[in-house]
């Protein structure tokens, strides 16, 4: 799933290696070729060295990548190069339209929401918890235990597909009656105290950072897998149903300033650093 995919980690922070590899690839591969394009290990170890992940972390996180179809690997002489699967390409994707295009304030709600009802047998608990883990990722809060709601019309057949559980859930689309009180609602379906506090925490690091004498790739690089981190659990909810003040937007502002001050720094230190090479096409059975 996603969620695990990306190792979200919101306590504090500390990033993990595999989102500091995605985030690499994010900011300094995926437009230049995507998976015809191999990175070679070294170059990839340079790069985390710069934010404090240790060359043998970086190993073991390239091989279990490798191992969960996020990366390819070539080897070319004694080198290894790393590209990204289709599947990865996907999920960076995602998270760029969430980064860079939709952002974290939603302004533009149309006043719809999505509801989700389930009911599965009692001794399906592992079904239960995967579709509430896949739900919550969604941005889905639980109005009632057996009844799911996220702002917008959220296309949710490939989740259920994925899980089987076509048979076992209804989507609904509706709008809510005017006597019903949807920030009380959002309050009760949501932790916004939680959200709340993660993007405080942000800001309030990146306010406060030294970045005078920074090295621009690991700061780009730190700057947007924590940003992509706190919006992974960010549903999007409608901003006019929120309390006063809430901190998305300036916690965004602080985003984008600094990503641009970063953005041609990083990329031209990165032309330096990355040693890359085109990868032979996948074999049949590997897409």
């Amino acid at each position: 799933m996603e969620d695990e995919i990306l190792e979200v980690d919101v306590a504090g922070a500390q990033l993990r290696p595999q989102s500091l590899v995605l985030s690499f690839f994010g900011n300094h591969v995926l437009d230049l070729g995507e998976g015809d394009l191999g990175v070679y290990s070294g170059s990839i170890i340079d790069v985390l060295g710069r934010v404090g992940t240790g060359e043998q972390a970086v190993r073991s996180t390239l091989t279990r990548m490798v191992n969960r179809g996020l990366l390819r690997r070539q080897r070319d002489g004694r080198r290894m190069f790393f590209g990204l699967t289709p599947h990865a390409g996907d999920i960076l994707r995602d998270g760029g339209q969430r980064i860079w295009r939709d952002g974290a304030v939603n302004e533009d709600w149309d006043g719809t929401w999505t509801l989700l009802g389930f009911s599965l047998p009692e001794s399906w608990q592992r079904q239960r918890h995967d579709l509430r883990s896949r739900l919550t990722w969604s941005g889905f809060g639980a109005l009632y235990s057996g009844l799911w709601i996220a702002p917008g019309r959220v296309d949710v057949r490939e989740i259920v597909s994925e899980l089987g559980l076509d048979a076992h859930v209804k989507v609904f689309h509706a709008r809510a009656d005017a006597f019903t009180d949807v920030g009380l609602m959002i309050r009760e379906s949501w932790d916004l105290e939680g959200l709340a506090a993660r993007y405080v925490a942000f800001d309030k690091r990146w306010t406060t950072a030294d970045l005078a004498d920074a090295d621009p790739i690991a700061t780009r690089l730190r700057l947007v897998a924590e940003w992509l981190r706190v919006i992974r659990t960010d549903p999007r909810l409608p901003v006019r149903h929120l309390p006063a003040e809430w901190p998305a937007r300036q916690a965004q502002d602080t985003f984008r300033r600094i990503a641009a001050r970063t953005a041609g720094p990083a990329a031209r230190m990165a032309a330096d650093v990355l040693e890359t090479i085109p990868l032979r096409p996948a074999p049949i059975e590997a897409l």
